[in-house]
């Protein structure tokens, strides 16, 4: 089986998901895992796709079609098998929202070698303080030259800087 990442990205509307799948089951194709979003009225997908080797080089064109109707712009890459190397950790992240809070956070886990194995954030509006409360939660892969409990003190220490709340759910 040959693996696709594909990211998907257009003006929202009913349908897309449709599309996009169709083609996919067209050739055989299974759906493995997806994260899918409107954000500002626009659609944004990121799928990892298999389809059977010897489909895989006619799935690839059939999903021109769908930029053709313009119904999505997309960017299909091919996977490869790898399984990644290190500790796995997660982290919640939760206060006052304010610029420069993932980009002080990724800094760090960037100098320690730390990947970032999913990111998911958001905002929402802070009960009776106005403003927004920002919310993010992080799986890591800790590579095997970092120590997790020297990783949760530096994150901490960040944490009192950016006056925000992390919590190391796997942590005992």
């Amino acid at each position: 089986m040959a693996s696709f990442v594909i990211s998907a990205l257009g003006d929202d509307r009913a349908g897309l998901v449709e599309a996009l799948s169709g083609v996919i089951a067209a050739h055989g194709g299974n759906w493995e895992q997806s994260h899918m979003t409107q954000l500002a009225g626009k659609f944004a997908g990121v799928v990892l796709v298999t389809v059977p080797d010897d489909r895989s080089d006619g799935f690839a064109s059939a999903l021109e079609v769908l930029e053709h109707r313009g119904l999505l712009h997309l960017s299909v890459e091919r996977g490869h098998d790898s399984s990644p190397a290190g500790t796995a950790i997660e982290i919640r992240v939760t206060g006052n929202d304010h610029p420069g809070i993932v980009h002080e956070l990724s800094q760090l886990l960037a100098r320690s070698g730390v990947s970032i194995d999913d990111l998911e954030t958001r905002t929402s509006p802070a009960p009776m303080a106005g403003g927004s409360i920002f919310e993010a939660v992080a799986r890591l892969r800790l590579p095997p030259t970092v120590a997790s409990d020297a990783l949760v003190d530096a994150v901490e220490a960040l944490a009192a800087d950016l006056m925000v709340d992390i919590e190391f759910p796997d942590e005992t």
